[in-house]
């Protein structure tokens, strides 16, 4: 995953109010990336509720920023196991882009919902230890779908609407079940 989202205030936030029953606010950017805001959604006091995060983590130990991991080994490594044990979330995007080099020129290519819809995709947290810091998130990918492997060897991991409570509400051990790469064919536009 390339590392940019595209984010549409409306209507995602409507959306995300009509779905899943929680105020939800964000800008639009239709070229979010890595350090900047990010409104995610987690449960606090067992109910759903927006997180605002920056994106991206930058251990001790790393020379550059971190903005992603991966789904198939974020439950092992030490990085991210305690995030995906207590800290997960979900990112309301309207897409993500990935580049492409054809006839060597790098080209754009925006992915979306076929029928328009939000898609929310994975993470982990980080929480803000000073006031003045906020959480850091850190989204997580999988292997791209047949559709998808033509443009980038990963793609976000997608948490369908349907299983969004067992997300939440299970413990990491359980939810294998949704670390793959999600049936949903993409509309894929060059921009």
């Amino acid at each position: 995953m390339c590392g940019r989202l595209n984010v549409i205030d409306d209507p995602l936030c409507i959306w995300v109010q009509d779905v899943l029953g929680l105020k939800f606010s964000t800008h639009s950017n239709s070229d979010l990336r890595p350090t900047q805001p990010l409104a995610a959604i987690h449960k606090a006091l067992g109910q759903l509720a927006q997180l605002d995060c920056s994106w991206g983590i930058k251990p001790q130990w790393a020379k550059q920023l971190l903005i992603n991991a991966q789904a198939e080994t974020v439950r092992e490594k030490k990085t991210f196991a305690k995030a995906f044990r207590e800290h997960r979330v979900l990112v309301p995007c309207s897409g993500w882009y990935e580049w492409r080099t054809e006839a060597g020129t790098k080209h754009k290519y925006a992915f979306s919902h076929p029928a328009g819809e939000p898609l929310l995709m994975a993470g982990i947290y980080y929480p803000s230890y000073y006031e003045q810091t906020a959480p850091q998130l850190v989204p997580l990918t999988t292997a791209p779908t047949q559709q998808c492997a033509e443009y980038h060897n990963r793609m976000p991991l997608l948490v369908p609407l349907d299983a969004v409570g067992y997300w939440f509400n299970s413990v990491s051990e359980n939810l294998d079940v949704l670390l793959h790469s999600p049936s949903l064919p993409f509309l894929i536009n060059r921009s």
